[in-house]
């Protein structure tokens, strides 16, 4: 029979291959009928134009007035001046110079012992994308690279447990303070902690220390007067969540031994490819689609990230924020109530067998799959665990028996798959989302680059720590007396006697000095009291 007279199945045609990169986008089982898909070529277009022009230096964000040009950092040549490509050229040779410098032990001459460790301290996109490409991509002692760890919260506890092995190799361990305002409360948090076990080891932070900020920042002041290691600038039209391939990235994932340039190029790659103006030849266009058609353009499926790979554990992590923070919106660009969005959650796979699976295949119908599927099992000859069948055998099956699993309950996937996870295809996959996530915001009518939520939580923040600081300053113009919270709550300025419950139940269980008494059902009964 010849092979044009096979029937060849419905997987075939939704079947894209990137042959450079070797990486494959299976809509298959995502449910997208020809019909949608002609319905939204014209919105299609009027989104690659979009496109276009963010990338020759449109206003991204009236808001804030900001272009976005995380696209030109992985190729200069398309900055829409020059200023701004030599700019972006300088920042990637000085980040590759000081790398190189600190892995071939001449940063400090006058030091005997190398740099072992990194202590990488951000928040969110300053944490995040560092965060995976070190869980993807590093492997520090056979690399060459620092052992890299992360301090990405405001939790004491959690403080103490990342410090407590680097204590015995402070004096060799470089740490990298991220933030483009220098005034990011965890972030701050992080580094005076930190500045504070320097101390009282004799060490001086800024000696061995590096600072990612904006130009002019409170941390850009801090690091130039007490004369830390290095300064690398973070522009304004680079957003946090799309920060990887600055030298936000850039730093942490030299420093580690990763391979900068291949994951560079792997996005620019990628970036080709999600230009070109054909629905059914765009990688990241066919991804939009298949979020559109889940959801019909308004978001009520959850998007399930199952990478069977553990290197990527963090990539549904990673994406949480890209997708979450870009597109969930109250109102569209005509200022319309939308509550737009799509949630994103996930773990690897085959853990996923024995967790939620369950639920995704028999429970509600309120989600779509996305399988990372990663073709090579291991580097070397794999161990046979039982006839003819090794683990990553078992691994590729549970995936497609998983996938199946769903298909036949009526459940939406996608799949993508690569042949290995190293820095050129983890590049790629995220200039991949990137570009799904401008061109799925462009379909319906929302701006993927400002984030009010986030700056609303910030200000809510500020107001309880504002609070707190007028509940002490009431405990302590009492003179020891115990107070009521009514009593509490008049003193402070505050009529949220929940808000101020909260806050001195917090203070009784941090400061040993606050104690609060009473049974919290009968808040008549509640009294606080400085005891010293």
């Amino acid at each position: 029979m010849s092979e044009r007279s096979v029937d060849w199945p419905p997987y075939f045609s939704e079947l894209y291959i990137h042959r450079k990169l070797e990486l494959a986008l299976d809509l298959s089982l995502a449910q997208v009928s020809p019909a949608l898909e002609a319905e939204l070529a014209p919105r299609f277009a009027a989104a690659f134009a979009h496109m276009q022009a963010l990338e020759s230096g449109a206003i991204a964000n009236p808001d804030e007035g900001r272009m976005v040009g995380h696209y030109w950092l992985r190729a200069p040549e398309l900055a829409p001046n020059g200023e701004l490509g030599e700019s972006i050229r300088n920042t990637r040779e000085a980040v590759a110079t000081f790398a190189r410098d600190v892995l071939d032990q001449t940063i400090r001459p006058e030091r005997h012992d190398r740099f072992t460790d990194l202590l990488c301290i951000g928040i969110g996109g300053s944490a995040l994308g560092p965060q995976l490409l070190v869980e993807a991509l590093g492997d520090a002692i056979e690399m060459g690279g620092l052992r890299t760890h992360f301090l990405d919260n405001t939790d004491p506890e959690g403080i103490d447990r990342v410090m407590a092995p680097l204590l015995p190799c402070l004096g060799t361990t470089l740490v990298v303070v991220t933030s483009k305002s220098g005034g990011t409360p965890e972030t701050r948090n992080g580094m005076l902690e930190v500045a504070h076990i320097f101390e009282s080891y004799n060490l001086a932070l800024g000696s061995q220390a590096i600072a990612i900020t904006g130009r002019g920042s409170k941390l850009d002041s801090i690091a130039r007067e007490e004369n830390w290691l290095a300064r690398f600038y973070m522009e304004d039209w680079v957003g946090g969540r799309t920060s990887l391939f600055s030298a936000v990235g850039l730093v942490p994932a030299a420093l580690a031994g990763i391979d900068t340039d291949a994951m560079a190029q792997g996005a620019a790659i990628m970036d080709e490819a999600t230009r070109i103006a054909d629905l059914a030849e765009n990688p990241a266009a066919r991804l939009a689609l298949a979020w559109y058609a889940a959801g019909d353009g308004a978001g009520p499926r959850d998007m399930v990230v199952l990478p069977y790979k553990d290197s990527l554990l963090l990539f549904s992590r990673y994406l949480q924020q890209l997708v979450m923070e870009s597109l969930g919106k109250a109102t569209d660009l005509d200022g319309k109530p939308v509550s737009q969005g799509i949630a994103v959650y996930g773990n690897k796979g085959s853990t996923d067998q024995h967790a939620y699976v369950q639920q995704l295949r028999e429970g509600l119908d309120n989600f779509f799959a996305t399988f990372l599927e990663v073709l090579r099992g291991r580097d070397g000859d794999s161990v046979t665990v039982e006839h003819d069948t090794t683990s990553a055998d078992y691994l590729s099956g549970f995936l497609h028996g998983t996938r199946q699993a769903l298909a036949e309950n009526g459940r939406r996937s996608i799949t993508i798959t690569v042949p290995v996870v190293d820095a050129r295809r983890l590049g790629a996959l995220i200039a991949l989302y990137e570009r799904a996530v401008g061109l799925y915001a462009h379909l319906v009518n929302i701006n993927a680059y400002h984030q009010p939520g986030v700056e609303a939580g910030k200000r809510a923040a500020g107001e309880r720590l504002h609070l707190q600081h007028s509940v002490l300053a009431a405990l302590r113009g009492a003179d020891g007396a115990a107070l009521s919270l009514d009593a509490i709550a008049a003193a402070a300025g505050s009529d949220d006697l929940i808000a101020v419950f909260q806050t001195v139940r917090h203070l009784d269980a941090n400061r040993p000095e606050v104690r609060l008494s009473g049974d919290p059902r009968e808040p008549a009964s509640l009294r606080v009291q400085l005891t010293a």
